[in-house]
Protein backbone atom coordinates (compact mmCIF):
# COMPACT_ATOMS: atom_id res chain seq x y z
CA UNK A 1 0.00 0.00 0.00
CA UNK A 2 1.32 3.41 -0.78
CA UNK A 3 -0.01 6.95 0.76
CA UNK A 4 0.78 9.89 -0.41
CA UNK A 5 -0.39 13.63 1.55
CA UNK A 6 -0.68 16.66 -0.85
CA UNK A 7 -2.03 20.21 0.62
CA UNK A 8 -0.76 23.30 0.89
CA UNK A 9 2.61 24.24 2.79
CA UNK A 10 1.61 27.45 4.16
CA UNK A 11 -1.46 28.00 6.44
CA UNK A 12 -2.08 31.17 7.55
CA UNK A 13 -2.86 31.13 11.95
CA UNK A 14 -6.64 31.33 12.54
CA UNK A 15 -7.10 29.17 8.95
CA UNK A 16 -8.27 25.54 8.36
CA UNK A 17 -5.42 23.34 7.43
CA UNK A 18 -6.56 20.77 4.55
CA UNK A 19 -4.47 17.85 3.59
CA UNK A 20 -5.50 14.90 1.41
CA UNK A 21 -4.19 11.78 1.64
CA UNK A 22 -4.56 9.58 -1.75
CA UNK A 23 -4.17 5.56 -1.14
CA UNK A 24 -3.09 2.98 -4.12
CA UNK A 25 -2.47 -0.38 -3.55
CA UNK A 26 -5.27 -0.89 -1.14
CA UNK A 27 -8.88 0.55 -0.57
CA UNK A 28 -9.93 3.02 1.92
CA UNK A 29 -12.78 0.65 2.18
CA UNK A 30 -10.70 -2.83 2.40
CA UNK A 31 -12.19 -4.22 6.42
CA UNK A 32 -9.95 -4.16 9.50
CA UNK A 33 -8.36 -1.71 8.21
CA UNK A 34 -7.99 2.17 9.83
CA UNK A 35 -6.14 5.00 8.32
CA UNK A 36 -4.28 7.73 10.28
CA UNK A 37 -3.09 10.66 10.46
CA UNK A 38 0.13 11.83 12.37
CA UNK A 39 2.13 14.69 12.71
CA UNK A 40 5.77 15.17 14.08
CA UNK A 41 7.26 18.35 15.36
CA UNK A 42 10.79 18.28 17.09
CA UNK A 43 9.80 19.57 20.57
CA UNK A 44 6.49 17.12 20.50
CA UNK A 45 8.29 14.20 18.60
CA UNK A 46 5.00 12.14 16.93
CA UNK A 47 1.50 12.88 17.55
CA UNK A 48 -1.66 10.57 16.62
CA UNK A 49 -3.78 12.74 15.36
CA UNK A 50 -7.10 10.47 14.03
CA UNK A 51 -7.91 8.12 12.16
CA UNK A 52 -10.99 7.20 9.97
CA UNK A 53 -12.32 2.90 9.92
CA UNK A 54 -13.30 1.22 7.07
CA UNK A 55 -16.62 2.08 8.35
CA UNK A 56 -16.37 5.35 8.16
CA UNK A 57 -15.91 5.62 11.64
CA UNK A 58 -14.00 8.23 13.23
CA UNK A 59 -11.56 8.46 16.17
CA UNK A 60 -9.66 11.41 16.91
CA UNK A 61 -6.99 12.46 19.68
CA UNK A 62 -8.71 14.19 22.86
CA UNK A 63 -6.52 16.94 22.68
CA UNK A 64 -7.08 18.12 18.67
CA UNK A 65 -10.89 16.86 18.62
CA UNK A 66 -12.22 19.93 18.90
CA UNK A 67 -10.42 21.17 15.98
CA UNK A 68 -10.02 18.25 13.99
CA UNK A 69 -12.31 16.50 11.24
CA UNK A 70 -11.21 13.38 8.90
CA UNK A 71 -13.39 12.19 6.07
CA UNK A 72 -12.73 10.22 3.36
CA UNK A 73 -13.86 9.89 -0.72
CA UNK A 74 -13.98 6.55 -1.35
CA UNK A 75 -14.66 7.30 -4.74
CA UNK A 76 -11.24 8.88 -5.66
CA UNK A 77 -10.08 6.22 -2.66
CA UNK A 78 -8.22 9.22 -0.52
CA UNK A 79 -9.01 10.75 2.62
CA UNK A 80 -8.60 14.21 4.51
CA UNK A 81 -7.70 15.64 7.48
CA UNK A 82 -9.24 19.12 8.32
CA UNK A 83 -7.76 21.16 11.35
CA UNK A 84 -9.28 24.45 12.16
CA UNK A 85 -8.22 27.37 13.69
CA UNK A 86 -4.15 26.70 13.50
CA UNK A 87 -1.66 28.49 15.11
CA UNK A 88 2.04 28.32 14.93
CA UNK A 89 2.34 25.44 17.20
CA UNK A 90 0.50 23.34 14.30
CA UNK A 91 3.54 23.71 12.36
CA UNK A 92 4.46 20.31 11.71
CA UNK A 93 5.35 17.66 9.03
CA UNK A 94 1.71 16.08 8.79
CA UNK A 95 1.91 11.88 7.66
CA UNK A 96 -0.90 9.71 6.82
CA UNK A 97 -0.70 6.54 7.29
CA UNK A 98 -1.91 2.58 7.67
CA UNK A 99 -0.82 2.01 11.23
CA UNK A 100 -1.86 -1.43 11.60
CA UNK A 101 0.01 -2.32 7.99
CA UNK A 102 3.17 -0.38 8.91
CA UNK A 103 2.64 1.31 6.11
CA UNK A 104 3.00 5.65 5.76
CA UNK A 105 3.08 8.24 3.25
CA UNK A 106 6.37 10.65 2.97
CA UNK A 107 4.95 13.52 5.23
CA UNK A 108 4.84 16.44 4.43
CA UNK A 109 5.33 19.92 5.98
CA UNK A 110 2.89 22.24 6.91
CA UNK A 111 3.98 25.76 8.16
CA UNK A 112 1.99 27.98 10.06
CA UNK A 113 2.82 31.47 10.18
CA UNK A 114 0.94 34.94 8.88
Amino acid sequence: VQLEESGPGLVKPSQTLSLTCTVSGGSVTTTNYAWDWIRHTPEKGLEWMGAISTRGITYYSPSLKSRTSIARDTSKNQFTLQLSSVTPEDTAVYYCAKISGGDWGQGTQVTVSS
